[in-house]
């Protein structure tokens, strides 16, 4: 047997295996593996798991090697375009194969569930235009006065049944991971909406609501180095209380107004028309309601317009996780 089938063989009994046990096993140097190594990457037949020091070497899934499925080619298409799942092993797996992976996980039918699963985007896709989800409505059943002149989210959090969406996988995983790589990749996929509605709606002024859970790496000030927008940003601050409490700890609507009330401060002077206030994840709203109260109270802009990656399809809701 070669070297190369001898790896793929340990790596597929042991499921996930450093390169030192890898060596051991095989009774090569470490240099002799490395040699193998880097091409079974790049042919895609393993993948590798976890950062220096601690890297681990798993087999990569076959697409469709395995199992043939008759699935209509348009419904693969929008699997493909839409469908993503992060394994419990930290293993990333998009479209029509993360499908299968996850029917697999279910002990579903892929065909019948593929079919469910477009219906149900279908359902979903009815609230979005131009790549927006006006989440207006919602918000006008939730707060007795409500201070944004519209909110968009782009895309649910999660969708019934099936779970996180695609933006809200990517959103989750990355803050709790402070996976930069990831973080980037979300960004480079929202930036092209984000910029059409700068445009469309005349933004002259965008504020980034601040994050309340301390992290090495904030995820909102990623996204604001790297949308990079073209407009004047304001400045808001997160006071620094004796405890601190995250808005996502708490599951009364009142309790959330009021934390937002009096640890949410606008420091900016000047006019502006409209000004885009950006969060990462919508709930109940509060943050941006309140956030966009002061900018009103201050006279700072006419209108304010607010953006969320993911928003929930419910009235009020607590997505904790983010």
């Amino acid at each position: 047997m070669k070297t190369r089938e001898k790896i793929l063989k340990i790596i597929r009994e042991r499921q996930q295996i450093t390169a030192g046990e890898i060596a051991e096993y095989l009774d090569i140097s470490r240099q002799a593996l490395y040699k193998h190594l880097p091409d079974l990457l790049l042919q895609g037949k393993i993948i590798k798991v976890g950062k220096p020091p601690k890297v681990f070497y798993a087999l990569k899934r076959k697409e469709k090697d395995v199992i043939k499925y008759e699935i209509d080619s348009e419904i693969e298409k929008i699997i493909n375009e839409n469908y993503l799942i992060i394994s419990p092993r930290g293993e990333k797996i998009e479209g029509f194969e993360g499908f299968i992976y996850w029917c697999e996980k279910q002990n579903l039918p892929v065909e019948k569930t593929a079919k469910e699963y477009i219906a149900t985007l279908g359902k979903y896709s009815a609230f979005k235009k131009d790549d927006l989800i006006d989440g207006a409505k919602k918000m006008q059943g939730t707060f007795k006065d409500l201070y944004l002149d519209d909110v968009y989210y782009l895309d649910f959090y999660s969708i019934e049944r099936f779970g996180k969406t695609k933006l809200g996988q990517m959103l989750l995983y990355a803050k709790q991971s402070q996976n930069k790589k990831l973080m980037k990749e979300l960004i480079e996929n929202i930036k092209p909406t984000v910029d059409r509605m700068i445009k469309k709606f005349k933004i002259d002024a965008v504020g980034y609501v601040p994050p309340t859970v301390k992290r090495e790496v904030q995820f909102m000030n990623e996204l604001r180095k790297k949308l990079n927008l073209k407009v004047k940003e304001i400045t808001i601050t997160k006071i620094k209380t004796e405890i601190i409490v995250p808005q996502k700890t708490l599951n009364k609507i009142y309790d959330r107004i009021e934390n937002a009330k009096r640890t949410f401060v606008v420091e900016e002077k000047g006019k502006y028309n409209n000004i885009l206030l950006i969060d990462d994840a919508v709930g109940s709203g509060a943050t941006l309601n309140e956030v966009a109260k002061k900018i009103k109270e201050k006279g700072l802009a006419k209108n304010v317009i607010g953006l969320a990656i993911t928003g929930s399809f419910k009235g009020f809701d607590v997505i904790s996780e983010v």
